[in-house]
């Protein structure tokens, strides 16, 4: 079985909206593009790095296939990662795209639950699925996530899109690992784990 991965920055408040740039998603009038880089370090880079070094494809929603799509084919060679995502497969759903046109991606067909469960029994090694919010909120409410690996970065933006946003599924987590870089970033991959259990003092 492939696994499902969501892979994503996170302001302390939740936020996964534009972490990489102004003008990366200024929907429902964002104003805080570009909020990951002032708080990264190379602890939080090696992390990332490590996070694809094993993986086989990614799995995108429109909005972060078009941005990547805009950005990698033409990025500095010289960055290790440029490589890496263009030559990955790519995975894209969508509800309007008709073709997509970046190097290995594949446009998936009929409902995107249907066609995600058939890739998870395809056996291809892992997928992550980068950025992508609205994507990942459907996968979770379809119970295909499974594996988060989340940078937690030391800044409260107050608005925006929020990965675990209201809606979604109570869900117990199990630590893989768990750290923190030296700029505070918490760097955490968990695993679902079930519901969670409730007690009290």
């Amino acid at each position: 079985m492939s696994r499902i991965i969501v892979c994503t920055f996170l302001t302390l408040d939740g936020v996964m909206q534009a972490p990489g740039g102004s003008d990366e998603d200024i929907e429902d009038g964002f104003e805080h593009g570009g909020w990951q880089k002032p708080t990264d370090d190379e602890e939080v880079g090696a992390a990332i790095a490590g996070w694809y070094e094993h993986s086989e494809a990614m799995l995108l929603g429109r909005k972060t296939y078009e941005l990547f799509a805009s950005y990698w084919p033409s990025a500095d060679p010289g960055n290790p990662f440029t490589a890496r995502m263009n030559s990955m497969r790519k995975y894209v759903a969508s509800r309007t795209l008709t073709s997509v046109d970046w190097q290995n991606s594949t446009l998936l067909e009929g409902d995107v639950v249907d066609a995600v469960r058939r890739l998870q029994a395809s056996g291809g090694g892992d997928i992550n699925v980068v950025g992508s919010g609205d994507l990942a909120q459907t996968l979770m409410r379809g119970r295909l996530v499974d594996e988060y690996r989340l940078t937690i970065h030391p800044v409260i933006i107050g608005t925006g899109k929020r990965l675990f946003a209201g809606g979604a599924i109570p869900t117990a987590l199990e630590p893989v690992s768990v750290s923190t870089t030296k700029g505070g970033t918490v760097v955490g991959v968990y695993r679902p784990n079930g519901e969670p259990s409730y007690d009290s003092y």
